[in-house]
């Protein structure tokens, strides 16, 4: 072989992603073609396949180049940023390179394996060239270029496979996080603000934490299921009355000794909960997030209650809490009905309990309702 040292070579950067360029150039108008095929793939593949392949007419630099020729026009053109490039070069195995490069007919297909690209992210591409007579076919990924060279004029078509879509798992789980505003139905109605009972709209608060398992059924229909717990905080609107045992179940009682801040009922319980879930997007082969709903009930058992009263003295005494159990007035069982809708990113939930929150002549017929997002 013959080792030359040529200057003012033209180059082709590619700064992101590192890809060395081989430039063989061959005479027959063929193999030509095919390369250059394949440049034009590698340039279609930025946009198709995120390869940071740049081709830019502002980016062509004068270098120091190794040319290696051999046969009657072969060229192996190797670029020299420098110095030490030139002495790093001195100790590649050459002969191991162009043996990496043998390409391999498959007999079956009939395709050569041209380039293979690889990425940092270990994500390759392989770009393959097949001759049928006058036609020549050049695949990467979804992207194919066919050249027909049996009229007059070549023609060149470019197509693309559409992308497989992505179906949802089988069968996968995960967390949620309820956030949401707590009241109650009284004969259908919410008690107003006149009730001694009538809950504020602010403040109180509805948490609760599932952990959720879901199947699906067929795209776009997942049955699910969750065990959590949930949190109840009713805030009264009337906040001079305290909640306190009675002999026959829950009292009112007006505290007028002491100046009220705050009074309230408190209840969590152990959740299970089951829904029928529906994403039309999906449903209608659609990659684009649409509107999703759920529905299905839900039981519940009491872990705990208690009644908490703020206040301070008549004489200007600090705030001072009362706290009382009244878990023994409250239903130890709830069962109801939960629904859920969403579109992309939100969901919103309702849940309206179809028992009532106090046991039957232990407190008013209260059926608790609450609503808010899920996260």
């Amino acid at each position: 072989m013959r080792h030359k040292i040529v200057r003012s070579v033209r180059t082709v950067s590619t700064p992101s992603n590192r890809y060395s360029l081989l430039n063989t150039h061959y005479c027959k108008d063929a193999k030509m073609k095919k390369y250059l095929l394949i440049l034009l793939i590698m340039v279609l593949g930025q946009s198709t396949f995120g390869m940071d392949i740049l081709i830019n007419q502002d980016t062509l630099v004068q270098q120091d180049s190794v040319v290696i020729e051999f046969g009657k026009s072969g060229k192996l053109v190797i670029f020299l940023g420098d110095q030490e490039d030139y002495e790093r070069l001195k100790e590649l195995d050459i002969n191991g390179i162009v043996e990496d490069l043998d390409l391999e007919l498959d007999e079956a297909t009939g395709e050569i394996t041209v380039v293979e690209l690889r990425q940092f992210g270990g994500t390759k591409e392989i770009i393959r060239i097949r001759e049928d007579g006058p036609e020549t076919r050049v695949s990467v990924g979804r992207l194919k270029v066919v050249v027909d060279d049996s009229g007059e004029k070549k023609e060149v078509n470019i197509s693309s496979t559409p992308r497989k879509k992505r179906l949802d798992p089988a069968f996968r789980t995960y967390g949620t996080f309820d956030l949401g505003l707590n009241n109650y139905l009284e004969k259908g109605n919410r008690p107003g603000g006149g009730a001694v009972y009538g809950v504020k709209g602010w403040g109180s608060w509805n948490v609760g934490l599932h952990w959720m398992a879901s199947h699906r059924v067929e795209p776009g229909k997942n049955w699910d299921f969750g065990l959590g717990v949930q949190w109840y905080n009713f805030k009264f609107e009337n906040k001079g009355y305290q909640t306190v045992n009675g002999e026959n179940g829950v009292e009112f009682i007006h505290r007028t000794d002491v100046n009220g801040f705050k009074s309230k009922i408190s209840a969590s319980y152990l959740t299970l909960l089951t829904m029928f879930r529906w994403d039309f997007a999906k449903m209608n082969n659609s990659e684009k997030k649409g509107v999703r709903l759920a529905a299905g009930p839900y039981f519940g058992y009491r872990l705990g209650g208690r009644s908490k009263f703020v206040y301070k003295e008549w004489d200007g005494s600090g705030r001072k809490k009362d706290r009382e159990p009244i878990g023994n007035n409250l239903n130890d069982f709830r069962v109801g009905l939960r629904g859920e809708v969403g579109y992309r990113s939100l969901t919103l939930f309702a849940t309206y309990d179809l028992n009532t929150l106090f046991q039957k002549d232990r407190g008013p017929s209260l059926h608790p309702i609450a609503f808010g997002v899920v996260f």
